[in-house]
């Protein structure tokens, strides 16, 4: 018998190999925080928030993320350098090394679940190594009622051992840590590194081969926040491109910061129950929702803190990928419970270092589509090892190492929702105007808020636009609270031809990119392309 403050519950873990361990069940968001702090695990920030240091990972490895290959997966994944294929028996037999490695020893469990819209629920026991991984599985998954707990029934199980380090001769893995999915088994095993996002990110891409295939729902890597008119807005992009920060408006509810999916009802539901922000350059001014959501119950990652436990959000020496994790209701301003309807904007956000794309623009359905199968960014220098001036950054759908399917799949049932609901599709660069990285500046935060707030309104519906000469897009001329030298992107720079130059570039990087993906796309994808390159 297991008791805690939430539940009394008898719960044992024969079933899945654990043997004769100290299980802490279903411990609070406060007790994990305090037995983090006993176990010289984490440190106390001055802001009540737990610090921890994720050790050796610091982001995912997304070469070391695979997918066991069977009768369940073998003709429906997309398998590649991105999925990778694991064998049945190589998975058997590691998966019994680590309940073997974590039986006798003391261990956290937790019954949670994920997908807000209760019919696609899917309800998961995470058994983690640390008590500060359980903690981060409280924060990101719903956490069910008391009186749901005691019918639990897991559909998926997680085990998270970040300690125990793989023998890639004998396991199988390319080196000792590892992430690994079975579908059949419904089991997502994780060993050999601590780095929280490996949790969250096994069930979001088991949920974009689950909903798909089996529900006719679209899973999006995207946040989603609803207006008072009840109309729902979606933001797409990958790490680094704001999509966290401009979904937290105080003018509007949030949905979710990251995962979600789209019905054939025209609903969108939040996969998680919690946040997993950046905190690099973090500042109460620009982003007062996230900097006030770090507060007990909060988990940092990474971070620098003074002997006082003030972090200095600015420092990096640990890795560029700090962040933070809260529960949902650490938000003030959120969607309860976290579903919306008639979605009617979604915007593609974009970090270009290179200075070249317009700051927002508005896309044909051919476009969308295109620009959502390239998933384009830009790394800046020094964000990874060896990247040393401004380099493209390609991601199908945003979320390309989550997505099991082949892309084409999600653009798709993207296309047909988009159209179905009249949806309005704006490519929004938050990234450099004036010139590249090194000689431009990062595009203003109130003028990305502004333009977006324009479109939410329909404020640019009747104002007039101009077709870009390289990419085709269509670029708005005016925009209420921007300056409109601010639209053009071009007349930002001070030596035209070298816009020209680099403009170019980066649309021969689309088209290239994209040669991978022709043969499956049909004309009108094939006709969002860039026009020049």
């Amino acid at each position: 018998m297991v008791t805690n403050n939430q539940t009394t519950k008898t719960i044992s873990l024969d079933a899945y190999g654990i043997k004769n361990a100290k299980i802490n069940y279903q411990l609070s968001s406060e007790e994990l925080h305090n037995k983090t702090l006993e176990k010289g695990q984490g440190k106390l920030a001055s802001s009540g928030a737990l610090a921890v240091n994720t050790g050796e990972f610091t982001g995912r490895s997304p070469k070391d993320r695979f997918i066991v290959k069977d009768d369940v997966t073998r003709d429906k994944v997309w398998w590649g350098n991105i999925n990778i294929p694991f064998p049945t028996d190589k998975f058997d037999k590691l998966y019994d090394k680590v309940t073997s490695y974590l039986s006798e020893k003391e261990v956290f469990v937790r019954d949670s679940y994920a997908c807000a819209d209760e019919k696609y629920k899917l309800n998961i026991r995470v058994i983690t190594e640390h008590p500060w991984s359980n903690m981060f599985a409280h924060n990101m998954f719903l956490r069910p009622t008391e009186e749901e707990l005691q019918g639990f029934d897991p559909e998926w199980l997680i085990v998270n051992a970040p300690d125990f380090k793989a023998d890639p001769a004998v396991d199988g893995t390319r080196q000792h840590n590892f992430a690994i999915l079975n579908f059949t088994k419904k089991i997502a095993l994780i060993g050999g590194t601590g780095y929280t996002g490996e949790i969250k990110k096994g069930i979001f891409s088991a949920l974009n081969f689950i909903l798909p295939v089996d529900k006719n729902t679209m899973p999006m890597h995207c946040s989603a926040n609803v207006g008072d008119n009840g109309e729902t807005a979606i933001f797409f992009g990958l790490s680094g491109t704001g999509k966290t920060t401009l979904s937290a408006d105080p003018e509007r509810k949030l949905i979710g910061d990251d995962e979600h999916g789209w019905t054939a009802e025209n609903t969108i539901f939040n996969f998680e129950g919690g946040c997993y922000a950046k905190v690099i350059n973090l500042s109460q001014e620009n982003e007062p929702d996230i900097y006030n959501a770090i507060k007990p119950g909060a988990i940092l990652e990474n971070v620098i803190m003074n002997e006082k436990g003030e972090v200095d959000f600015e420092d990096t020496s640990i890795t560029q990928n700090t962040r933070v994790s809260y529960p949902i209701y650490h938000i003030e301003n959120i969607q309860v419970p976290s579903i919306g309807e008639n979605p009617k904007n979604i915007f593609f956000l974009t970090a270009d270092a290179f200075g070249v794309l317009p700051p927002i623009s508005k896309l044909t359905p051919g476009q969308a589509a295109y620009h959502f199968i390239s998933g384009y960014t830009a790394k800046v220098a020094g964000t990874e090892e060896g990247i040393n001036e401004p380099t493209p950054s390609f991601s199908a759908c945003f979320g390309a190492p989550f997505m099991p399917l082949h892309p084409t799949k999600y653009a798709e049932m993207l296309s047909k929702k988009m159209k179905d609901a009249g949806v309005n599709v704006w490519l929004i660069n938050t990234g450099w105007t004036g010139g590249p990285y090194g000689v431009g500046s990062r595009m203003k935060l109130k003028y990305t808020r502004a333009m977006i707030t324009a479109a939410l309104d329909g404020k640019l519906k009747d104002v007039a636009f101009e077709k870009h000469p390289i990419f085709g897009l269509q670029v708005p001329q005016s925009c209420e609270n921007v300056p409109s030298e601010v639209l053009n992107p071009k007349g930002t720079w001070k030596n035209q031809k070298a816009y020209d130059i680099q403009a170019n570039e980066l649309a021969a990087s689309f088209k290239e990119n994209f040669a991978k993906f022709e043969e499956y796309a049909n004309d009108e994808i094939l006709s969002g392309a860039p026009i020049a390159g």
